[in-house]
């Protein structure tokens, strides 16, 4: 495919994770031959249920350019969700990214909660009790694997 704009304009190094349930960060860097007045716009839609949104809160460098967005309220679909980032300048024509991600591949997942220890010295042994940690996407137990580390001090 022919993609407008300058080779090398586009931006690069594009990430996102979702944390905290709801909340996604999205990252990037400017386009290593960008000109220096480019600005760069996030749009984001998971495909099946929703328009097309424009980043809510963007992140600046030092320079006022968007090298970031923050969003809020972020549900995690079955299906891909699509990202785009374009520019502008007064310059010269930017090339847009994109990208397709499964959201809940870049879900960073809240430790177990309510966790308690009850030893008993007679039988000298310890139960422990934990609920999952609550996930956006699914209240399925079986996706879990959990590991306790036990150090004696």
């Amino acid at each position: 495919p022919v993609f407008a704009g300058m080779n090398g304009s586009a931006i690069e190094n594009f990430s996102c994770m979702i944390y905290n349930i709801s909340l996604m960060n999205c990252t990037w860097q400017a386009g290593r031959d960008a000109p220096g007045d480019t600005q760069y716009f996030l749009y984001w839609q998971n495909l099946r249920y929703d328009d097309a949104m424009e980043c809510e809160l963007y992140i600046k460098d030092e320079n006022g350019r968007n090298t970031g967005c923050r969003f809020q309220n972020v549900k995690i679909a079955t299906e891909k969700a699509y990202f785009l980032v374009n520019g502008s300048s007064n310059d010269s024509l930017i090339q847009f990214y994109d990208e397709y991600i499964d959201l809940y591949k870049i879900e960073k997942l809240m430790p177990p909660s309510n966790i308690t220890v009850n030893c008993d010295e007679i039988k000298s042994g310890c139960i422990i009790k934990w609920q999952q940690p609550q996930i956006s996407h699914s209240n399925k137990d079986k996706c879990f694997k959990y590991e306790i580390i036990i150090k004696y001090k």
